[in-house]
């Protein structure tokens, strides 16, 4: 089931920039994959929309394995995290991604698509060996899930070279998340 819904995936790439994570998409990528239609059904009860969640799940898994395969020992920990969602975007499609983001931007798809930047969030938190169970377990994934939604964005409008203002945004939103720990900090200090 996993390599048929690949393909399925992989023949609704090319359409989805023309027509979106539709039932357009949904139906030519039966087609091209020569998957039948009640296969293909089963795969994806919800069509298009169990597709980008397909996408987008199979690009958390490609950043961890690369943050598996990538020695982050020198960074500092802030700097882990900021490698981590940039390998996220550099192997992303910016018009599939745009297309996603139009989709789950929808009330009916908003609950799903928070579900995957909580996803992404989790993901790079546990690729980078967090274990709390507490609150900070919540905190954590909450923080980021913002500064990731933010940075993807950005990502989205960035037309510099090798996407470096999105790099220098994700910094900064870095750094005042930072700033709020301290602050944080020492207001419980007082």
């Amino acid at each position: 089931m996993d390599q048929a819904k690949e393909r399925l995936l992989a023949a609704a790439l090319p359409h989805v920039p023309f027509d979106g994570w539709s039932d357009a998409t949904f139906r030519a990528a039966i087609a091209d994959s020569g998957l039948g239609d009640v296969l293909a059904r089963a795969m994806c009860p919800r069509g298009a929309l169990d597709l980008a969640v397909a996408y987008h799940k199979a690009g958390d898994a490609a950043m961890v394995d690369r943050l598996a395969a990538t020695d982050l020992t020198a960074l500092r920990f802030r700097d882990r995290i900021a490698q981590a969602v940039l390998f996220r975007l550099q192997d992303a499609n910016p018009e599939l991604v745009r297309r996603g983001s139009a989709l789950f931007a929808l009330p009916r798809h908003a609950g799903e698509g928070a579900r995957l930047i909580w996803g992404t969030a989790d993901a790079i938190w546990r690729a980078l060996g967090d274990s709390s169970t507490d609150l900070n377990w919540y905190t954590k994934r909450a923080t980021l899930s913002a500064v990731y939604g933010a940075t993807v964005l950005f990502w989205l409008a960035d037309t510099s070279e090798d996407k470096q203002a999105t790099a220098d945004f994700l910094d900064r939103r870095i750094d005042n998340v930072m700033q709020f720990e301290k602050a944080k900090a020492a207001f419980r200090d007082n």
